[in-house]
């Protein structure tokens, strides 16, 4: 089978792949039914996990995707090509080193083209104190009018008001505001909701399911939309520098502390790995999100700024949703043969540095 052929092209293409590959590995399987949404056709979503355990095993290595929905088609392919990799598997069980695929973490969004769950929530900002979390961000208030304006496409007079406020405050700090995360306007752009949603307790009763029986953890999160188109940046979201020392023992120099000046993504509050550590202090944890270039920022903001006036529009036009729709998913995956044979690629060196170093080779 060739790499493009792990890719789908939509959620429950993806879904019978990876359950396929699955099964026929004779792997652990687990199914957690979403309790009220269903796909466009009609049928259950799900977030679905595989567990593939050598014996004896005492290191975990946990993959996710579809965090973020849309991006799930980027990573549902990389989890379905190393679940064909005969190679890698051998890795798994030399080492003896267990391996955890979480798909779909945010089915709703996989299945509906939207980055966000079914509540508008962005689950990456999902994962915080939500008694202090309300007002973290006031500077976005001004920024949601700006950036959703009553009509779409924008108008000449919205578009020449964004620009003044770049050029007031910068586009750095355009980027920082929006992408920080907000806890005030439910139909804004990256909304962190109001408690904890069900994708992100499900994928941590599923690490609860799993992780007693481990000592050492390294996680992967396998996101897309921001650097250079195929490239993977290696971001590291934690300050703690004995967890940063290993992480880049492991996977190399490039690793990047999210606060660092040139990392592709602005630090942001919640992110979904927070569960492991807020519930399992005896397990040694690596985590590491891994983020593919898609396309220019511009045209993935705009995409993004589109589908979040949908949601507060939604009597429009089928041609109009439809269109925003497909380019959203456009911006967040590049259905091309070599950026899927790029991020494949890539997603393999870090899975097999990640056996390596978990079965305590790259400390």
């Amino acid at each position: 089978m060739t790499v493009q052929n792990h890719f789908s092209a939509t959620y429950v293409e993806a879904r019978e792949k990876f359950l396929k590959a699955a099964q026929a590995l004779g792997m652990t399987v687990g199914r957690a039914f979403h309790p009220y949404k269903v796909g466009p056709d009609g049928a259950a979503l799900s977030i679905d996990s595989a567990r593939f355990s050598p014996d004896n095993a005492r290191s975990l290595l946990v993959i996710t995707s579809g965090t973020h929905g849309v991006e799930g088609f980027c990573g549902s392919g990389c989890q379905i090509g190393l679940l064909n990799d005969a190679d890698f598997l051998d890795e798994l069980r030399d080492k003896a080193v267990a391996l955890l695929l979480i798909h779909a973490v945010n089915p709703y969004g996989f299945a509906h083209l939207r980055r966000v769950n079914e509540d508008n929530v962005d689950l990456n900002r999902n994962c915080v104190d939500f008694s202090t979390a309300v007002g973290a961000n006031p500077n976005y208030r001004e920024l949601d009018a700006l950036l959703l304006p009553d009509t779409w496409p924008p108008t000449d007079a919205d578009n020449d008001a964004l620009a003044g406020y770049i050029r007031q405050h910068g586009e750095r700090e355009l980027r920082e505001t929006v992408t920080k995360g907000q806890y005030e306007i439910p139909d804004g752009m990256y909304y962190g909701g109001s408690s904890r949603c069900w994708s992100t307790q499900e994928v941590k009763a599923i690490l609860g399911a799993h992780l007693p029986n481990f000592d050492r953890l390294a996680w992967v999160d396998i996101h897309t939309g921001l650097g250079a188109q195929g490239h993977g940046e290696k971001i590291f979201m934690r300050e703690d520098m004995s967890e940063l020392r290993r992480a880049r023992n492991w996977w190399g120099a490039d690793v990047k502390q999210i606060f660092e000046p040139r990392s592709v993504s602005a630090v942001f509050d919640g992110p979904l790995m927070s569960t492991v550590y807020d519930g399992f202090p005896t397990v040694e944890k690596t985590t590491l999100g891994l983020e593919f270039g898609t396309y220019e920022t511009s045209r993935v903001l705009q995409a993004l700024r589109a589908d979040h006036w949908l949601h507060r529009h939604p009597d429009v036009s089928a041609e109009q949703s439809e269109q925003i729709g497909r380019d959203l998913k456009d911006a967040f995956y590049c259905d091309d043969d070599t950026w899927k044979g790029m991020v494949f690629a890539q997603t393999r060196v870090i899975a097999l540095q990640a056996i390596f170093g978990l079965s305590g080779k790259g400390d």
